[in-house]
């Protein structure tokens, strides 16, 4: 081809699919090397081997015959490329696409199984972020419990040698009949009995208390993450990665660190105990008389054999229970979240009678977590039977031929000129041995059923690292969020293709210092990325009090979670003062657990009240203002405590909510139909005691009563347009007395233009008016 592009773009590419090949070849599917080849000839460009491949894609990979044709029709035979065309064959948008489609299908199990919680690289990394929380330092308590936990561990295991050989030694008082003997033998073992279960007690104690100094450890972690920069707030409204935050917060973190500190116990024990019972086995065996060395080393040799061979074998017929664990805690946190919508919706639902649809969500919810316990019982029914099998029985006919192989090769004479003492001291070697056979077997056996609660604790451990990354990446501003709009089409690089900037970038917002609010080229945009306003433009400054109106859905609510930081801005420059100088009150005001003055002083406590020099007194005045002092005598005072939420009346609450702002008395208050339910006398005098009081107004209301306390109005159309305008309130007044006027004088001309017809048609006539109106439609 000219200046030879052709040759140096296939061999680019072929080096790229060759690249990919060696990325992938934990494949050892034939189908898959074989189609990640293809993948480079169909980048290659070769007509005819092009043709054949995309005739067996569909077959493949899905790939619709569409492709083929359309390709077939940009392609000539054999004969050479078309005369027609002057430029040299470059790879098309369509085999860009074909190559992407291919490998995405061949890397999709891979990354699905990469991800799946199990007892790899990422489990160790994420456990060992975990743990520089758990224990921040070696100094923490944490360390301290930690420490002793593993002393009581050490204990245990010494105590379980000494309990062995206290066992042979009583039986070979047994066997020589030595009665006084025996008894001071039995006494040692009652004495050692008791701070055998002092330890015994002790080792579960700290394994609860570690359990718990980790959960607190972690719970203060993570609330400050989640309470942090309104993380609480965005973490449903702003990312979609968190479907169960309060799951996550509570019943995983318990399960998580229940399951790491009973794992540490699980573990280090039997570690220990193999560890010293092989040292104190082999001890046993020097002491013998005769011992031949193959009679030393046949029996762990075989010991460990058999264990190394049970693991490999319980390792690869193992089922994946991380993921299970993952799985059935996300279900759990899903039927919780059903309930809790019931609960919140219940008036809702009732009205509805919709009691038969969310009862079958609920059912719906609880057998998928019936069905997956259920899956997972039948995975560890032939599991835990395999597992008891190898364990229980093949390791107890080990251990009786790990026993009996000392004794078979010992090089003693003739066995019928055995003396009396070397049978008894064989017996106590043998019930020694017995014993620490049985005790490192068990250790070997929990070592075993550990690894089947390692993976569950990679479950656990997916889950709260999730969990804590999703919150560090919204407390940094970066949010992830499954979109259902079309609004913002985004490419690969995160650009949009219909708003004209990046949705991955952020606006500029600053503090303004002169107490004013600025926007400029502010777009409006929701966490689902729906350009409500592309451009929005104001300002607001001192005396200037704010009406804004317009149609549901056009950004109204939407500017004051902008204004107050709940929302970012992807476009334009925002001045607005500190966050608290702005106080937001919605038309649903959110009663708090408490008395009834903390739902006066809220978000302050009877603390912050008292160091602001504010009293009783002060919000006795502030319910005057708001016509709602009689709540104080009829609810029992101030200290008095009710569920709020039930107690008062939707206008009462309205009311408290613009207590708050009396007693806050911010520079501006966001009033979002924060009286709707409340009367217009009353209303009245809560907004221009405000007025009075300096608070700058921006208020959401459709009431013309309330058009006298504003000096501008918002207008947005509901279609991305806006206009900013004074509010002249006589004018709006007379404006809108004559469009109500209007509207009722037209609401009879449909019924009399359709009997005006009727008469026409019994007459026979033509109208007048239906000349006029042809006449006065062609001029």
């Amino acid at each position: 081809d000219e200046q030879g592009k052709e040759p140096r773009l296939i061999e680019s590419n072929m080096n790229n699919v060759s690249k990919l090949l060696y990325k992938h070849a934990s494949f050892k599917n034939v189908t898959t090397v074989t189609a990640l080849a293809c993948a480079g000839l169909v980048v290659s460009r070769s007509p005819s081997i092009d043709q054949f491949i995309r005739r067996h894609l569909a077959t493949w990979f899905g790939r619709g015959d569409g492709h083929q044709q359309q390709h077939e029709h940009q392609t000539n035979d054999d004969d050479g490329p078309d005369p027609s065309c002057s430029q040299p064959s470059q790879p098309s948008t369509d085999d860009e696409a074909t190559v992407h489609h291919i490998i995405n299908n061949l890397t999709k199990s891979d990354h699905k199984r990469k991800s799946s919680p199990a007892l790899n690289a990422t489990f160790i990394k994420q456990l060992t972020w975990l743990f520089k929380i758990l224990i921040p330092s070696w100094k923490s308590h944490e360390m301290a419990l930690l420490a002793l936990h593993s002393l009581a561990l050490i204990c245990r295991s010494f105590i379980s040698i000494y309990v062995a050989g206290l066992e042979g030694q009583v039986v070979k008082c047994i066997v020589q009949k030595r009665f006084r003997t025996f008894l001071i033998n039995i006494s040692k073992w009652l004495a050692v009995a008791i701070p055998a279960t002092f330890v015994n007690s002790s080792i579960r104690y700290m394994e609860n208390k570690l359990g718990l100094a980790f959960r607190d450890r972690l719970v203060h972690y993570s609330y400050n993450a989640y309470f942090q920069n309104q993380t609480y707030y965005r973490v449903s409204n702003l990312d979609s990665r968190l479907t169960n935050a309060d799951e996550c917060l509570t019943e995983d973190i318990r399960q998580f660190c229940s399951s790491i500190a009973h794992l540490y116990s699980q573990l280090t024990k039997p570690v220990l105990d193999v560890i010293l019972m092989t040292l104190a086995l082999f001890r046993l065996a020097m002491k013998q008389r005769g011992y031949s060395y193959i009679g030393l080393i046949a029996p762990p040799t075989l010991a460990y054999t058999v264990v190394y061979c049970t693991a490999r074998l319980l390792r690869r017929v193992s089922p994946k229970f991380g993921k299970l664990a993952a799985h059935e805690a996300q279900l759990r946190g899903n039927l919780r979240y059903v309930h809790s919508r019931l609960i919140t919706n219940s008036e809702e639902i009732a009205f509805y009678a919709g009691h038969k649809v969310e009862h079958s969500l609920l059912y719906q919810s609880y057998h998928a977590l019936a069905n997956h316990i259920e899956f997972i019982f039948r995975k560890r029914l032939w599991y835990v039977m395999l597992e008891q099998f190898l364990m229980k029985y093949c390791w107890s006919a080990t251990g009786m031929v790990m026993i009996a192989l000392p004794v078979l090769l010992n090089r003693d004479e003739d066995s019928n000129t055995v003396s009396s003492e070397v049978v008894s001291e064989r017996t106590q070697t043998l019930t020694t041995a017995r014993h620490l056979l049985a005790s490192t077997a068990d250790a070997f056996e929990r070592i075993m059923s550990s690894l089947k609660e390692i993976t569950e604790l990679a479950g656990y451990t997916s889950r709260v690292h999730e969990m804590l990354m999703v919150f560090k990446d919204i407390g940094q501003g970066r949010y992830v969020r499954k979109t259902v709009s079309n609004s913002i089409n985004d490419s690969n690089d995160g650009h949009s293709q219909n708003g004209g900037f990046d949705i991955n970038e952020r606006g500029v917002v600053t503090e303004s210092q002169d107490f004013t609010i600025q926007l400029k080229n502010v777009a409006v945009i929701t966490p689902n990325r729906d350009i409500i306003v592309p451009n929005l433009s104001l300002t607001i400054t001192d005396g200037m009090h704010l009406l804004i109106t317009g149609p549901n859905g056009c950004g109204k609510s939407s500017l004051f979670r902008i204004l107050s930081g709940l929302w970012p801005i992807f476009k334009g420059e925002m001045k607005k003062p500190p966050v608290s100088s702005l106080f937001y009150i919605p038309q649903r005001p959110y009663m708090s657990l408490g008395t009834l003055r903390d739902q006066i002083i809220y978000p302050d406590t009877k603390v912050d009240m008292a160091s602001k020099g504010i009293s009783d007194t002060d919000l006795e005045r502030i319910l005057d203002i708001v016509c709602l002092n009689y709540v104080v005598q009829r609810e029992g005072g101030w200290d008095a405590i009710n569920d709020w939420s039930d107690v008062l009346s939707g206008g009462e609450k309205q009311r408290v909510g613009t207590a708050r702002l009396f007693y806050h008395m911010p520079k501006f208050a966001l009033l979002d139909e924060c009286t709707s339910a409340v009367s217009i006398d009353v209303e009245g005098k809560i907004y221009q005691s405000a007025k009075d009081k300096g608070i700058i107004l921006l208020s959401i209301s459709h009431r013309p009563s309330l058009w006298k306390y504003h000096t501008h109005v918002l207008q947005f159309d509901g279609e991305g347009g806006w206009r900013l305008e004074e509010l002249n309130t006589e004018v709006r007044i007379s404006l809108k007395d004559e469009k109500e006027k209007l509207e009722s004088q037209l609401a009879g001309v449909p019924l009399m233009q359709k009997r005006l017809l009727e008469l026409c048609s019994i007459l026979g006539e033509d109208s007048v008016l239906a000349n006029t109106e042809d006449n006065y439609r062609q001029d």
